[in-house]
């Protein structure tokens, strides 16, 4: 008999939503498995716990429900579907830019996360296009942040997703963004933002619990160097890192926005993906993203305001398709609505 796959749930996707996989001690203090859960969640739901044992809805790796009774150590993993809170709809639509046998590429609007999380999990762009099409296999193969709309990627199939994860991690992908920007005041003598097309080198940490990623300073010495990850060397743990972030910016026009105000229109080009690169990047320039509720100040948190989106779009996404080697562009039809509505062009 072969032994059940510990990672593949095996219960099915309910309401475009997977079920949750708990690791269970196999030896402790706790007489039961339920008695092991109840101590570690009781606090939250503690009935809620014991009426999903009681209902067989507690199973184990081979679909198994499990009994309150079953004894410690008759399950490594537990699967349930968890209890979701009712959430508001949120008042945007994805669309759908291109689908085949193995992809399904998607314009995601601002405001909607693209996995569940926090508060979102039935409005976030994952459950609502597995409940809308029924592709339970479905799979975001890259992120983009809830407040940022544009190009995203899905995998329909298990049998193929890896060839195409692979991209993401061997910096093949192509991608831009365009983002709008205050300007700031200027002589009118000055060309406006003559300084560009610019590179951007930096090194940025993210620390797990921190909702904004830092810029950290390095040695100027290291500043010529090849960016941290790409020389394939390995290097010593106590070593000083140089930058491990690169982003070229364009200024693709310049004048007054519909909301009256005089702006950038930018794009930008990234060549490492750290962790809200695009945004430190932009602050860093003194050109903070219009409505970014991070950079280069972070505001108080409040309620969505959705006449207000952060003016950034994942605007095309290209690469030479894995499974058939022809090349690929997926380019988003959004509108920045800061966007310039009368400009002129700049030369880059």
């Amino acid at each position: 008999m072969s032994q059940p796959n510990l990672r593949r749930s095996p219960l099915p996707v309910r309401n475009g939503v997977n079920a949750t996989r708990l690791r269970i001690p196999l030896s402790g203090p706790w007489p039961t498995v339920h008695a092991y859960v109840l101590e570690k969640f009781g606090h939250l739901d503690a009935a809620g716990i014991t009426a999903r044992f009681d209902a067989g809805e507690v199973v184990d790796a081979e679909g198994t429900p499990l009994a309150s009774t079953a004894p410690l150590g008759s399950a490594e993993f537990i699967w349930y579907y968890r209890s979701l809170p009712a959430e508001d709809p949120l008042p945007v639509t994805e669309s759908i830019i291109h689908e085949d046998d193995d992809l399904l590429v998607v314009d995601k609007p601002h405001f909607l996360p693209t996995t569940p999380a926090g508060r979102y999990v039935q409005e976030s762009l994952l459950v609502r296009l597995r409940s809308r099409l029924g592709y339970d296999d479905l799979i975001p193969i890259h992120r983009l942040d809830r407040g940022t709309a544009g190009v995203v990627l899905l995998s329909k199939r298990p049998e193929t997703r890896g060839a195409y994860q692979l991209m993401f991690e061997r910096r093949t992908i192509r991608k831009t963004y365009e983002c709008v920007s205050a300007m700031p005041a200027a002589p009118e003598s000055a060309a406006p933002f003559a300084r560009f097309p610019v590179t951007m080198r930096s090194r940025i940490e993210k620390t797990k619990g921190v909702v904004i990623s830092e810029r950290v300073p390095y040695p100027s010495e290291l500043s010529g160097r090849s960016l941290e990850g790409r020389t394939g060397r390995r290097r010593r743990r106590d070593q000083t890192q140089g930058a491990n972030s690169s982003s070229r910016v364009e200024l693709l026009t310049a004048g007054r926005s519909p909301q009256g105000r005089d702006v950038g229109h930018f794009r930008l080009t990234p060549h490492t993906g750290k962790t809200h690169q695009l945004r430190l990047h932009m602050a860093m320039l003194g050109l903070g993203i219009i409505n970014d509720r991070f950079y280069p100040d972070l505001w108080d948190d409040a309620p969505d305001d959705f006449g207000a989106p952060l003016q950034l779009l994942a605007r095309t996404i290209g690469f030479d398709d894995p499974l058939t080697g022809s090349p690929r562009r997926f380019t988003s039809s959004r509108r920045l609505s800061e966007q310039p509505a009368q400009s002129h062009e700049t030369h880059t």
